[in-house]
């Protein structure tokens, strides 16, 4: 490595990431920044340009968005094929590539001419994990025109980047069109809800558990989180949204913050903390972001639904007013663009280092590059993760960073094996066929019987997901993409009949659980439980550990310091106000697990059977654990 160190310092150097696209660089292009405030008409305007282009491309952050964009512009007689990591969909019944393109940002391609180029949701070029992509679209697309959209905290760094380029960038500003209200007082509780909430937790476990209190006042409600396949959640927006339908209550994460056009009226939090991942990528939990609170927020009040007006408040009073503070402050400006080092600068990498193994040849890009103070290099723990699984498996290096670069979570340890297993048949030239895979999953499936199931029909999903993703990479290692999405559509409605009768399932879940059990659903975020005073903080190691939200948080900023400490206070304020009944009794009450005429029934129970010196057999059963316990402790 010492002998070849001046080469390598000259493969990891990205300070002049422009010169990477000559062909852009080829061409004057004008780029034209539509700034504004979610529901603000930004993005039509640049998308009506795409429309009226001779050739245009857009680049959005999400399927269901270049889906949107698919749709519209196929249906305005403008023939669009939609290209994304596992589909490929024409408008020419001969497979002919049309004139317009709606992609993920991921798939756009730097090489192909257009007269004019959108690029949605440009804010997300900071992402720690995704913003490369971003990057790569404003530098490299061959476009006369760059119609770039998102938040105005982006503007001045955009213009930077573009300086570099010498392309000036023209900002159209936008105002929101319809009213937002910050209501002055909060929910508190779920007897208060009206058609068209919206209840935006920030972990699955709250999105059961409000779901089911809801359904517990006799009130249908729409359920959307991230890992739900897309079909699915398009189907419960629908579901909420049809006048028709008696579901009038939405329960989801911030998933519907880009992506879903919803006819909510009033956004409640849930919760104004959130699971995030540092720059580091440690898990941290965190006050959500000006920016964050301001795209979900407003949701509220479409332009063109049956609400003229939105509103927004909080589940508990407490946070109304930290809402208040964070809604009040200026977004952030965006300081820098994400980087990620290609497969060609890795492969060149190899070529000095020949023993290195791939977690290590990007260790070591990583530690030598060199980058200006516009850019940063994107945090790459997942592809490492998916280097060392693979490490032991025979592939030559470009199939080995194609398969690190499976877009999976790494979380769910069914995808993880099922990825482990395709590389292990693919190193041995043995083609991944419909049979095998439906070996492999137990292909067909049944509807879920509780929470778990249902988990496990995500993840099985997320597999036909991966193999169509593979399948457009290595054709004739995954011949059978059609039968795969054959099935993965039947999948998606057995999933929308599970995430239908949610709540049942949970019911199913907690009875099944074990006695004394502390979870009842599998977690798929770092924060298990939305907690007042302490929280489950898994530091980047992956252990959890329960850290007060002092300790757990590195908040920059002596604003947060200041909003954290006053968030503490009156967490512990409320903890206290117990009136006299326990904290597990008012979370009972709170999930609606307990009425309050059940609670006083209950004490007056007790309260005799303390008189008279009775107890019943549940409270010997506790006595004698609780002693097993001590016994246990002593020894």
């Amino acid at each position: 490595m010492l002998d070849c160190m001046d080469d390598l310092r000259k493969i990891s150097d990205l300070r002049l990431p422009p010169n990477w696209y000559p062909e852009a660089r080829a061409i004057q292009r004008k780029i034209i920044f539509h700034a504004g405030p979610t529901n603000s008409g930004k993005t039509y305007h640049a998308i009506q340009r795409f429309l009226s282009a001779k050739s245009g491309i857009y680049c959005g952050p999400l399927k269901l968005l270049a889906h949107e964009i698919f749709q519209k512009s196929n249906a305005a007689n403008v023939p669009c094929d939609l290209v994304t990591g596992e589909e490929r969909v024409y408008a020419n019944e001969d497979a002919r590539q049309a004139s317009h393109i709606a992609c993920t940002i991921e798939m756009c391609s730097t090489n192909t001419p257009y007269e004019v180029a959108v690029i949605d949701e440009i804010q997300m070029i900071r992402d720690p994990a995704r913003g490369w992509a971003w990057t790569r679209a404003l530098l490299g697309l061959s476009a006369e025109e760059i119609h770039v959209c998102g938040e105005a905290a982006a503007i001045d760094l955009v213009t930077e980047l573009m300086y570099t380029t010498g392309e000036e960038v023209e900002v159209r500003n936008y105002e929101r069109l319809t009213p937002l209200t910050v209501l002055d007082y909060a929910l508190e509780s779920l007897d208060n809800l009206r058609p068209g909430d919206c209840i935006v937790c920030f972990s699955k476990n709250d999105i059961y558990s409000v779901s089911r209190q809801v359904e517990a006042r006799g009130l249908e409600c729409a359920v959307i989180y991230g890992s739900l396949p897309p079909g699915t959640k398009l189907e419960q927006a629908k579901k909420f949204n049809d006048p028709d339908d008696p579901c009038k209550i939405l329960v989801a994460t911030d998933a519907i913050g880009m992506g879903l056009n919803l006819c909510i009226k009033r956004i409640i939090f849930n919760s104004i903390v959130k699971p995030t991942i540092n720059e580091k990528g440690e898990k941290e939990i965190d006050l959500i972001t000006t920016s964050q609170a301001l795209q979900i927020a407003g949701r509220a009040g479409r332009y063109g639904s049956s609400f003229k007006q939105g509103e927004v408040t909080t589940m508990h009073r407490d946070d109304l007013v930290q809402l208040k503070e964070i809604l009040s402050e200026p977004v952030r400006p965006v300081k820098a663009a994400g980087l990620h080092p290609t497969a060609e600068q890795i492969e060149m990498f190899a070529y000095h280092l020949p023993d290195a193994t791939l977690s290590n040849l990007i260790d070591i890009f990583v530690s030598l590059s060199q980058v200006d103070g516009l850019y940063f290099v994107c945090n790459i723990d997942d592809f490492k993760f998916l280097a060392d699984m693979i490490q032991h498996i025979p592939l030559n290096l470009r199939s080995r960073y194609v398969f690190c670069t499976a877009p999976l979570n790494r979380k769910e340890p069914f995808v993880c094996t099922t990825l482990l297993k395709f590389a292990r048949q693919f190193s041995r030239n043995e083609p991944l066929t419909f049979d095998w895979l439906c070996r492999h999953t137990k292909w067909p499936l049944a509807p879920p019987k509780n929470i778990k199931e249902l988990v496990h029909l995500e993840a099985v999903h997320d597999v036909f997901d991966l193999y169509l993703w593979l399948s457009y990479r290595f054709m004739d290692m995954f011949p059978d993409a059609a039968l795969v999405r054959s099935i993965q559509k039947k999948l998606d409605d057995i999933i929308q009949i599970g995430v239908c009768n949610i709540t049942k399932l949970i019911r199913a879940s907690q009875s099944s659980a074990a006695p004394g059990a502390a979870e009842v659903v599998p977690e798929d975020f770092p924060l298990s439980r939305t907690k007042r005073d302490s929280r489950v903080f898994s530091d980047h190691r992956g252990v959890k550990s329960p850290e007060p939200l002092s300790v757990a948080l590195e908040v920059p900023g002596e604003r947060r310091a200041r909003s954290l400490k006053a968030y503490r206070s009156s967490a512990r304020q409320e903890d206290l106000k117990s009136h006299g009944r326990g904290s597990l009794a008012n979370r009972l009450l709170r999930e609606g697990l307990l009425t309050q005429e059940m609670l006083r029934q209950l004490e007056s129970e007790w309260q005799d059977q303390h008189r008279s010196g009775r107890y019943g057999l549940a409270s010997k059963r506790d006595d004698e654990s609780s002693s097993k316990e001590t016994g246990k402790k002593k020894k």
